[in-house]
């Protein structure tokens, strides 16, 4: 089981979603604990060391410490905006 971090700018990019969306990405940021590295995640190619998973319109920008058994959530951003 890994624990979630949250840095600063994803809680804000968190809290400006509407409340269903919101609700979305919560999920599959809990489902995150269980399974860092689920099938639909992907590394991103702009920013090494990251990893990407989508929910719905939305981009979940996340790094994985496997030594510390953290999963630290960088930025939620909509899929346009999401890789600039």
């Amino acid at each position: 089981m890994y624990s979630i971090e949250f840095e600063r700018q994803a809680w804000k990019d968190l809290r400006r979603l509407p409340p269903k969306q919101m609700r979305q990405i919560q999920e599959k940021i809990d489902s995150l604990a269980e399974n860092p590295r689920p099938h639909d995640s992907k590394k991103v190619k702009t920013i090494p060391g990251y990893l990407r998973i989508r929910s719905g319109e939305y981009r979940i920008l996340y790094q994985v410490d496997d030594g510390e058994k953290l999963v630290i959530i960088a930025r939620i951003r909509h899929r346009r905006e999401a890789y600039r």
